[in-house]
């Protein structure tokens, strides 16, 4: 018999899992934040523990600040804006959240952050709707109040290119999951704009000789660069010689093998290895288990598709997951 672990608030736009999945934090149509605990992990229930008013506007994306920088979450609100949020105690009061950082020198609106840990700092990366990129580096690991805007490019492969009227509606972010001493900072990053140039997913990375991001790849092939981007994920790699990549557009799921060592040129190598028929609708999530084997999708079907291949390189659905009734 299905157990239903927690009840949602009425309204709830948005949710996301921290690192050990023993806390949820929920994002609500009236600006208000829910954080929602596990009291006993043995039974998998969940209750609400805190709640915050963030913003007047309704929140639309949540995000956990990793683990080692504190219990801190990100919201983004219907307005575009983006606000840091930390769960502190201060005297002898309970715990309580409270706003850190609120981002008001972005102009345009936020779409989508992501953090990432270089080998210095924590970063940050928002993409907005203008099409704009912003890189930002926190200044001291104890106090999340302080950041530094490091970087700011627009998502282009000929970075003399310049888009003053794009309109993006979305925008997704993938950082690269590994830390390794060899290789710097990357991620990934699509639009959903009127700019095709911006849409295509583009793998960046920190140059360190040069102390800037460059393009080292693009995820698209010749005849699918204006295609609108609605997911993309990065796989934890154990050992491949290569990376893994996925990438949601209107014409499926798209995993990509991204090369490990640069070109004279020094881009990356991408080869497209396979195209998943999808949800047959609009894809709005995607993940990875800690394997980087297995691709979990989730569209406007309702539905959780699991994605796996087999010895010989093919993908497949492995299973499908539909709520109950």
């Amino acid at each position: 018999m299905d157990k239903s672990i927690l009840i949602l608030d009425k309204g709830t736009r948005c949710t996301a899992w921290n690192y050990s999945g023993q806390r949820l934090v929920a994002g609500l149509d009236d600006g208000t934040v829910v954080i929602y605990d596990s009291t006993d992990p043995a039974s998998s229930t969940f209750i609400s523990t805190s709640r915050f008013k963030a913003r007047e506007s309704s929140i639309t994306k949540v995000f956990w600040v990793p683990p080692e920088y504190g219990d801190a979450v990100a919201c983004i609100s219907d307005d575009g804006k983006l606000s840091l949020w930390e769960e502190v105690t201060e005297d002898t009061e309970e715990h309580h959240w409270k706003m850190r950082k609120c981002f008001d020198g972005i102009t345009s609106q936020v779409l989508d952050v992501q953090f990432g840990d270089g080998q210095t700092c924590l970063k940050l990366v928002a993409a907005c709707s203008d099409g704009q990129v912003k890189i930002y580096e926190l200044l001291d690991t104890l106090e999340l109040e302080k950041w530094q805007l490091q970087a700011e490019f627009q998502n282009v492969i000929d970075l003399v290119s310049k888009f003053g009227n794009a309109t993006c509606v979305s925008a997704t972010i993938s950082w690269n999951p590994q830390r390794s001493e060899g290789r710097q900072s990357s991620f990934v990053l699509g639009y959903s704009s009127n700019t095709p140039a911006l849409n295509s997913p583009k793998v960046w990375e920190f140059d360190l000789d040069h102390q800037r991001w460059l393009p080292v790849a693009e995820l698209s092939l010749p005849d699918d660069q204006v295609d609108e981007v609605y997911a993309v994920s990065w796989a934890p790699n154990i050992g491949r010689p290569y990376e893994l990549i996925a990438v949601a557009t209107q014409q499926g799921i798209s995993i990509w093998h991204l090369g490990s060592n640069p070109e004279p040129d020094g881009r990356l190598s991408t080869q497209n290895v396979a195209m998943l028929s999808s949800h047959d609708s609009e894809v709005w999530e995607m993940e990875w288990d800690m394997s980087g084997m297995t691709l979990a999708t989730t569209g406007s079907d309702c539905v959780v598709r699991l994605w796996q291949s087999n010895l010989n390189g093919v993908w497949h659905e492995q299973a499908v997951l539909a709520p109950a009734g």
